[in-house]
């Protein structure tokens, strides 16, 4: 099984503070076992980002949400986000055709 933790939120202001932490958090999950890969979008016109994380098992994702550094995010989110939105999806398929497209987390699917 594939899974997909998709993090959607607005910004406020981000800090030192906020980039050092994101920089740890990021880190961290490229170093679990069961990192599969990232993809980031942000929306123009309504400015909300969405990252998408996907596992090879829940167990890899939740040892990201159990990591201090994702813990210290959480309790202080409110400093650097207007708001959020988590979704955990188990991926049932994932296909494509024509050229490789830049950025986007390559996976097989069973």
């Amino acid at each position: 099984m594939i899974y997909s933790s998709t993090f959607i939120f607005a910004k406020k202001q981000f800090d030192d503070a906020f980039h050092t932490l994101d920089q740890v958090i990021a880190a961290a999950a490229k170093d679990l076992p069961g990192y599969l890969g990232e993809e980031s979008w942000e929306n123009a016109a309504t400015g909300l980002v969405s990252n998408v994380y996907y596992w090879s098992s829940l167990d890899a994702l939740q040892a990201l949400m159990a990591h201090p550094a994702h813990l210290r995010a959480k309790a202080a989110h409110a400093n650097w986000l207007a708001g959020y939105r988590v979704v955990i999806a188990e991926v049932m398929r994932a296909y494509g055709g024509g050229d490789t497209l830049a950025g986007i987390v390559e996976f097989d699917t069973p």
